[in-house]
């Protein structure tokens, strides 16, 4: 995708009439790019690796769902257009899901700065993830959020090393609470070196 298009305007928006008339087949169609951006890290993180697909669809989710129509838009628009990356880095939404409510607020409270020991590991490179710094998402007691917003900036060496085929890329979390890796299938390392330029 061209930088150009890497950006969601109100052009692209579809009229929430017509949204609603796809919504069904595109939701199913964006399942099989999703698993592909998916990846599991230990028993309860997830990455979920963003584009701009991905973001397109959930700003008409939040329209579709909360009929603010143009007053709602700007403001969807500026939350959601800063997690499309632009070539130069890969951005992840990681989501800490545990459905039992008593654990999750325990293990919360033990992962205070989760976000801050994110980072991928290939080719000899590690890359840190930078988490957004729009508010502090994690308490002065030391419970973290459920969701935080991660950026891996990637210089062009390591770019052209992501991209190579076969090259193994491990998401790493090294937090003393919560110390687990996964390693990006073919499928996902493809996916994720498209977002890449």
């Amino acid at each position: 995708m061209p930088l150009e298009q890497r950006v969601i305007t109100t052009t692209d928006i579809m009229p929430m009439a017509a949204y609603g008339k796809i919504r069904r087949e595109h939701r199913r169609k964006l399942v099989e790019v999703k698993r592909k951006r998916r990846v599991h890290i230990g028993p309860h993180v997830s990455l979920y690796f963003e584009n701009y697909d991905t973001m397109w669809a959930q700003v008409h989710e939040m329209l579709f769902i909360e009929q603010g129509g143009d007053a709602q838009l700007e403001g969807e628009l500026a939350a959601y257009n800063p997690l499309i990356p632009q070539g130069k880095e890969l951005i992840a939404t990681m989501m800490i899901e545990i459905e039992d409510e008593g654990l999750r607020r325990r293990t919360l409270a033990q992962l205070g700065h989760i976000e801050d020991s994110v980072q991928l590991r290939f080719a000899g490179h590690t890359v840190k993830a930078v988490p957004e710094a729009d508010l502090d998402r994690t308490t002065e007691e030391g419970k973290t959020s459920s969701v935080h917003f991660l950026h891996f900036k990637l210089t062009p060496a390591q770019i052209v090393d992501f991209k190579k085929m076969g090259v193994e890329v491990t998401v790493a979390i090294a937090h003393p609470a919560y110390g687990h890796m996964a390693l990006l299938s073919d499928d996902s390392r493809a996916a994720l070196g498209a977002d890449l330029v």
